[in-house]
């Protein structure tokens, strides 16, 4: 069943039990917003090429104008003033300062997130920097890409570049955002960037972007004075699709390969059991010590659980399943499972022992749309957002060190491989004109971290 329909908001949002200094904000990515695809020395994208490739994205669409943020920043800033956050995490385009990846940096591109940082500063509001949210440089992707271990050490260099650059006014840093999905998607299931799928290839890729996040944190940690550093990782809990041996057998493959393959190396200092001799051949020595560095957060991707189910033809022998029918579900089909948040921000506080940002969490619609007054009622994103802060709160009753929670997203955006058709904003973008319609649940919102500003 839908709760979505039927979905009745509260009247208010709700006071919280939260830790005082508790950071409210809102997560972007470049490709996803940005547009001006090839303005200013931007060079192509594995999504621009991607994209390009006929059927790969719903309707053919692309990135190219996507929010027109690039032209746009200085209204979006407004409006996360006007909602009152106290923090935007934004990822940087790699193509949009580094052109080619490596070598000879563009100073156009540079200069539109010193602008964009100031912006959000002058607004009073903490930027913080994702460096790696899926836009690699094709140029690089020409070389290899992640499957080249040599691209470890272009991204420390990029990440040097963006330091020194923005250091000065971002303390914040994330590396990567869930690679997981962009590794399983683009290696082993051939749905995203490169789009291929290749057990070895897959690997590789997984071990050298362990080795590229490592060795950016030390570049950060050198460069930033009062660095905060994390990276961020999708996870949730895996259930089999029926209740059978033989799907129950997909599920600690698929819990190896989502929730611990990145994470495990990067705080624990080894890889998963269930991986670790296929992914030994890849690792040199001392590759875990350059992995496994000091950070200061754990990013929380999170959306609702996943199940497994066994598929002889898929890389690894599991494929994603389907959530059980009687499950409440959004209006694009995601399972809402508040639970299971809570459940995940207790695991992970306990597995690693880090404090936690949420720096995804959200409720897509393929129905937002403005009524003859011109507002958007998405009363299901206002019920799932109640529900899952709820929950959040709950977790940390319990004990779980959670610090902040970050809406995805400002704006309805480009979705990936679903185009413009789901939409996940606070507030309505009209991608034919670009203006920007506050939804009932960016009030909401605002109205939640007004009532628990400073816990």
């Amino acid at each position: 069943m839908s709760n979505t329909e039927n979905a009745t908001p509260p009247a208010s949002a709700p006071k919280l039990d939260l830790p005082a200094g508790f950071l409210w904000g809102v997560s972007t990515s470049s490709y996803q917003i940005e547009g001006a695809a090839h303005e200013d020395g931007r060079a192509p994208s594995v999504w621009d090429t991607h994209c390009r490739q006929k059927g790969r994205v719903n309707n053919d669409d692309t990135g190219d104008v996507a929010c027109d943020h690039y032209h746009r920043y200085a209204e979006d800033v407004g409006l996360m003033k006007a909602i009152g956050l106290d923090a935007y995490r934004f990822s940087i385009a790699w193509p949009r300062v580094l052109p080619r990846g490596r070598g000879k940096a563009n100073g156009r591109g540079l200069d539109f997130y010193d602008r964009l940082i100031d912006a959000v500063l002058e607004a009073g509001i903490q930027p913080w920097i994702c460096l790696y949210h899926w836009d690699l440089p094709q140029a690089l992707e020409d070389l290899g890409g992640w499957i080249n271990r040599d691209s470890a050490g272009w991204f420390a260099d990029y990440a040097l570049l963006t330091a020194r650059r923005y250091g000065d006014r971002v303390k914040h840093w994330a590396t990567f955002n869930e690679q997981n999905v962009s590794t399983i998607f683009g290696f082993a299931l051939n749905w995203t960037p490169p789009g291929i799928a290749d057990r070895a290839a897959y690997y590789r890729a997984v071990h050298h972007q362990n080795l590229a996040h490592g060795m950016a944190i030390d570049v950060l940690r050198d460069s930033v004075p009062g660095a905060s550093l994390g990276v961020i990782h999708n996870r949730q809990i895996v259930y089999p699709e029926r209740h059978d041996p033989a799907h129950q057998a997909a599920v600690a493959p698929m819990d190896a390969h989502w929730n611990d393959i990145f994470p495990d190396p990067q705080i624990l200092g080894v890889y998963p059991e269930l991986v670790a001799d296929e992914i030994e051949p890849y690792v040199r020595a001392g590759d875990l010590g350059r992995i496994c560095r000091p950070l200061d957060w754990f990013g929380l991707n999170h959306y609702g659980s996943m199940w497994a189910k066994v598929d002889p033809n898929a890389v690894f022998g599991f494929h994603l399943g389907a959530a059980p029918e009687e499950m409440p579900h959004s209006e694009i089909g995601w399972a809402i499972h508040p639970e299971a948040f809570h459940y995940e921000l207790l695991n992970v506080h306990r597995r690693y022992k880090l404090p936690i940002y949420v720096t995804e969490n959200g409720c897509g619609s393929d129905k937002d749309q403005p009524d003859e007054a011109g507002r958007v009622h998405d009363a299901h994103r206002i019920a799932y957002l109640r529900d899952y802060t709820q929950a959040m709160a709950e977790a940390v009753a319990d004990g779980a060190d959670v610090r902040g929670y970050f809406v995805w997203s400002l704006l309805d955006n480009f979705e990936w491989g679903s185009g413009y058709a789901n939409r996940f904003g606070l507030v309505y973008v009209d991608f034919e004109t670009q203006k920007r319609l506050p939804k009932a649940s960016a009030q909401w919102y605002g109205e939640l971290v007004r009532n628990n500003r400073g816990g």
